[in-house]
């Protein structure tokens, strides 16, 4: 994070869901106060991720920036009927996080993501610098090589502050109506769109 933030300076941005990730805006805040941090309203999330995102900048020297998609939830309801989450949740995905994201990092030149190798198979080979072909731009994963007994040592000693629902059954958090508490065995990203094939929102694909 060092070297990115002497290379890329404030053309740097991090993307945060406001879960375990927020090692990496401390990481980011630490290497280059007042980083640019990105979070992406759905309008669906839990409400410790609505109070985390609240408190993050008490306790990191960031710059926090609201990425809303172009339509409410009201709004999309009124044109693709509602629970489009249930009923279609690869469009629902890209209208309220991959297309606002998208737009949100045109002007950066590189961007940091909080994914790592133990996620999930597709994450598995994520280099910690790679070229974003979809974004035109560098992509960082500053924690990809990182364990989750590293992760969580690093927030016990640094007392980086974490969505509590971490400790509560959700090991990977998204959006409330499409997320779900994991029993103890099972996959940590089980509980995201239970049920379905899908396993990512489309960000990192």
């Amino acid at each position: 994070m060092a070297w990115a933030a002497q290379t890329f300076g404030d053309s740097m941005a991090v993307a945060c869901s406001m879960a375990a990730d927020t090692v990496v805006s401390d990481l980011a805040a630490k290497a280059l106060p007042g980083v640019d941090v990105l979070f992406l309203q759905t309008g669906y999330h839990f409400p410790e991720t609505n109070d985390l995102r609240i408190d993050l900048p008490i306790f990191q020297e960031i710059n926090l920036v609201d990425v809303q998609p172009d339509q409410s939830v009201a709004e999309q309801d009124e044109q693709y009927g509602p629970r489009l989450y249930e009923r279609d949740p690869n469009l629902c995905c890209e209208l309220r996080k991959v297309a606002p994201l998208n737009r949100a990092l045109t002007g950066y030149e590189a961007w940091v993501t909080g994914i790592r190798r133990e996620d999930n198979a597709l994450r598995a080979h994520a280099g910690l610098v790679e070229w974003d072909e979809r974004h035109g731009m560098v992509k960082l994963n500053p924690i990809a090589a990182w364990s989750t007994d590293e992760l969580f040592a690093y927030i016990e000693e640094h007392g980086v502050p974490v969505n509590p629902l971490l400790g509560q059954g959700y090991p990977s958090i998204g959006c409330a109506v499409c997320t779900r508490r994991v029993a103890p065995g099972e996959d940590p990203r089980s509980g995201r769109w239970a049920g379905l094939t899908k396993t990512e929102c489309g960000i990192h694909l």
